[in-house]
C-alpha cells in the first residue's frame, strides 16, 4: 500500500450519539462524515463490524463469523425510511443512556425492529431484485452462517461441537433436514445481513462522495464457536471430536509473567497452503468490501504465532510455530495487487517479522504513548525514529485515553515528556500536545482517536485488555462531536501538510 500525508479519526461506530442506545449506520454516521471533511481528515478508522455477543461481553474481536455484519449496527430510522416499520410502533430501549451502550437493551430493542421488518418484508409482493442481487454476492458464507445460528438457537446457543453429531460433522442429510425445519429463522437471518450490507454500501457510498476513506480491522484468529470454524474445521487444529488440540495467545513478556492465553484454535496453515488460502482469501475479499484500507490485527501471527496445547491454564508452555506468511502474501498479492494493508505490529517483534513487513512494504504502526519513559534511543516510538511508511497514533482503542495515560503515568514518563518538550505543561494540555505530535511526526499517516480530540479522561477508554468489564461501552454525546471545533482542525492538518488534494481523494 502507498500511503500519502493524511490524517484520521478513530471512533467505532458504537460510539457515535443517537437516541437507540447504540451508535449505527444511520444520521449520526453522515454527520460524523461530514465533520471528518470539514476537519480536513481523509479516514475514518473503525474497529471490526461483525456480529458481536453477550458471551463475549460483546468486543468486536470476538464474533461468531468473519464474514457476517453485526445487526446492532443497522439503523432504525433508515429503517424507517426504507418503509419496514413506523418507529412510532416501538418504545426506545429502556435504560438507555448517551455515553455508555447498555447491549442487553439494545439487543431486545433491535430484535423487535427486525422482526416488524422482516413481516414488512415478507408481505411485500414481488421479489426485491437488490436481494436476490446480494444472494448471489455472498453465498460462499451466507448459507452456512445463517444455518449455523439457526441451530444455535435450536440448541440454546450451544457450541456446535454440542450439537448432534450428524449436525456437529455437517452430513449432508441432517443438514438438508436442518435447512427445511429451520427455513423461516434462516431466511430471516439472510434478510437482516442484507439490511446490514444495504444500510453499509449506502454509508461507504456516502464517505466516498465526501472524500474520507474507511480504515478497518481486521482480526487475526477467530472463534471455535463461529460459523467459520463449524463449515471449515480442515483449516483449524482440531482433534476427532472437533475439540482444538492447539489454541492461541501470546507468550509470558514484561506486562505478564503467564503471558496470555486467548483460548481460540490456530490455524492449520499446512491444510490453507494446499487449498492455496482460499478462506483468508475470501476473507479478505469480503473485509474490501467493508473498508478502503485493512488493519490486520497481531500482524506478527504471520510470520510465527504462539502455540499452547489444549487443556493449559496459563500461556507459559506454549511454543513458535512459523507461518508461512512470505507464500500467503504473494498469493493475496495475486488477488489484490494493491494490497491496503497496514500491519499491526506492536509489541516484541524479531527478524522474521522485519523481513515480511519489508517484503511486501506494509506501514506499521508508532504510538506516541509508548514512546516517554522509555528513553532508549532505538525506541521505535519516540518520534525521531519514524519513518514515513508509517501510521502514527496518540493510542489506539486498546489504550487509555491520553489524558489518562498522563494523570496514570509515572514521575519519569513525566519528566521526559516535559524534557523533550523543553517546557512545564499541564496534564490538560497533554491531549493536543501529543496531537500536534502525531501530525508533526514525518509518518505517512496520523491517526488519533476521538476522545483525545476531545481532551476526555480515563472515563472514555475504550477497552483494557485482559479485563472482562466495561469494555466498548464508551459513546460520544450528541454535543461533543466538536463541529466548533472543525475549523481549527483542518488548520491544524493544513499547517502539518495532512490535507490530502482532491484528485488524491
Amino acid at each position: 500500500m502507498k500511503i500519502k500525508r493524511s490524517s484520521g479519526i478513530l471512533l467505532h461506530i458504537t460510539s457515535l450519539p443517537g437516541q437507540f442506545g447504540i451508535g449505527d449506520l444511520g444520521p449520526e454516521a453522515y454527520r460524523f462524515l461530514d465533520f471528518l471533511r470539514r476537519s480536513g481528515h481523509t479516514y475514518w478508522q473503525i474497529l471490526p463490524v461483525n456480529p458481536t455477543d453477550g458471551i463475549y461481553n460483546h468486543s468486536p474481536y470476538s464474533s461468531h463469523s468473519a464474514f457476517a455484519g453485526n445487526p446492532l449496527l443497522i439503523s432504525p430510522e433508515l429503517l424507517e425510511l426504507e418503509g419496514y416499520l413506523d418507529l412510532e410502533d416501538f418504545d426506545l430501549p429502556k435504560g438507555r443512556k448517551e455515553e455508555k451502550v447498555i447491549f442487553d437493551t439494545v439487543v431486545s430493542y433491535k430484535e423487535q425492529l427486525f422482526e416488524a421488518a422482516f413481516k414488512t418484508f415478507k408481505a411485500r409482493k414481488g421479489v426485491d431484485p437488490g436481494y436476490q442481487e446480494f444472494l448471489l454476492n455472498h453465498d460462499t458464507w451466507l448459507e452456512n452462517y445463517c444455518l449455523y445460528l439457526a441451530l444455535r438457537e435450536k440448541y440454546n446457543q450451544a457450541n456446535w461441537v454440542d450439537w448432534p453429531l450428524a449436525l456437529r460433522d455437517r452430513k449432508k442429510d441432517a443438514l438438508a433436514t436442518a435447512k427445511k425445519e429451520l427455513k423461516k429463522k434462516i431466511e430471516k437471518e439472510k434478510f437482516i445481513q442484507y439490511l446490514f450490507f444495504s444500510q453499509w454500501s449506502k454509508f461507504m457510498q456516502e464517505a466516498h462522495k465526501q472524500g474520507i476513506r474507511i480504515f478497518g480491522d481486521v482480526p487475526f484468529y477467530v472463534n471455535h464457536d463461529s460459523a467459520d470454524c463449524w463449515a471449515n474445521p480442515k483449516i483449524f487444529k482440531l482433534d476427532k471430536d472437533k475439540q482444538p488440540t492447539h489454541i492461541s495467545g501470546v507468550p509470558p513478556d514484561m506486562f505478564s509473567e503467564t503471558g496470555q492465553l486467548w483460548g481460540t484454535p490456530v490455524y492449520d496453515w499446512q491444510a490453507l497452503k494446499e487449498l492455496q488460502y482460499s478462506w483468508w482469501i475470501e476473507r479478505i475479499r469480503q473485509n474490501l468490501l467493508l473498508f478502503d484500507v485493512l488493519r490486520i490485527d497481531h500482524f506478527r501471527a504471520f510470520a510465527a504465532y504462539w502455540e499452547v496445547e489444549a487443556g493449559e491454564e496459563t500461556a507459559i508452555n506454549g511454543k513458535w510455530r512459523e507461518t508461512p506468511g512470505i507464500d500467503f502474501f504473494h498469493i493475496v498479492k495475486q488477488h489484490f495487487p494493491k494490497m491496503p494493508f497496514i500491519a499491526e505490529d506492536l509489541g516484541v517483534l524479531d527478524q522474521p517479522v522485519y523481513d515480511l513487513l519489508e517484503e511486501f512494504n506494509f506501514p506499521g504502526m508508532k504510538v506516541l504513548q509508548f514512546a516517554f519513559g522509555d528513553k532508549n534511543r532505538d525506541n521505535p516510538y519516540i518520534p525521531y525514529n519514524h519513518t514515513f511508511n508509517s501510521v502514527i497514533y496518540t493510542g489506539t482503542h486498546d489504550n487509555n485515553t491520553t489524558l489518562g495515560w498522563y494523570r496514570n503515568g509515572d514521575r519519569d514518563l513525566k519528566q521526559h515528556l516535559k524534557n523533550y518538550l523543553d517546557r512545564k505543561i499541564s496534564e490538560d494540555e497533554v491531549p493536543e500536545i501529543l496531537h500536534r505530535m502525531a501530525l508533526q511526526s514525518v509518518g505517512g499517516i496520523a491517526i488519533v482517536p476521538l476522545q483525545d480530540i476531545l481532551g476526555l479522561g480515563e472515563e472514555a477508554i475504550m477497552n483494557i485488555p485482559g479485563s472482562t468489564k466495561g469494555n466498548w461501552t464508551w459513546r460520544a454525546r450528541a454535543a461533543q462531536i466538536p463541529f466548533s471545533k472543525a475549523h481549527n482542525l483542518y488548520e491544524m492538518n493544513e499547517l502539518y501538510g495532512r490535507i490530502e488534494e482532491e484528485s488524491n481523494s
